[in-house]
């Protein structure tokens, strides 16, 4: 399938992860499996509640709420894709300054600024990168999340709940 163009293979880590390459390919599918007339089964995550809600990824959130985080940053235009990664954009400049994320700094860092990193649990990108680190931080110092001892879990808080909408609108 990959060498026909139809699947295309994302690097990680050391995880391998399979896409279709587009939506032409997707609407094939759905065309085959009209023909089975079974029915596509929900996703259902068996991920432990506390790591699925909010968890670290190396040194990143990911998670229910990072993947929240992830679309509403597209959808209020802070981000915009370029190639696989992703460019802050003014608007989002200004935001995050305002929040207090130092954008010129998250920027001069030797790595790559953001990009998408699929979340193993929700099957969904959330933000990679010196901004998604910056962004861990943040909801670090505020209080909207803490961190579980001896687990990757981080619990989000009920001033995170309130901040994270009122901020992000998740």
């Amino acid at each position: 399938m990959r060498e026909q163009g139809l699947v295309e293979m994302l690097v990680q880590g050391r995880h391998r992860y399979y896409r279709l390459t587009n939506a032409q390919v997707a609407q094939a599918l759905e065309a085959l499996l009209l023909l089975t007339q079974h029915s596509a089964v929900p996703f259902k995550p068996n991920t432990p509640s506390a790591l699925r809600q909010a968890r670290t990824c190396y040194d990143h959130c990911a998670g229910e709420v990072a993947v929240k985080l992830h679309d509403a940053l597209l959808k209020a235009g802070w981000l915009n894709e370029q190639g696989k990664d992703y460019v802050i954009s003014e608007r989002g400049v200004e935001s995050l300054n305002a929040l207090g994320i130092d954008v010129d700094a998250v920027r001069q860092q030797r790595r790559r600024l953001a990009y998408a990193c699929l979340d193993w649990s929700e099957r969904a990108p959330h933000i990679g990168g010196a901004l998604g680190a910056a962004l861990l931080e943040l909801m670090l110092t505020r209080g909207w999340v803490s961190r579980h001892l001896d687990s990757r879990a981080l619990k989000l808080t009920a001033k995170g709940v309130g901040g994270m909408a009122k901020v992000f609108g998740v």
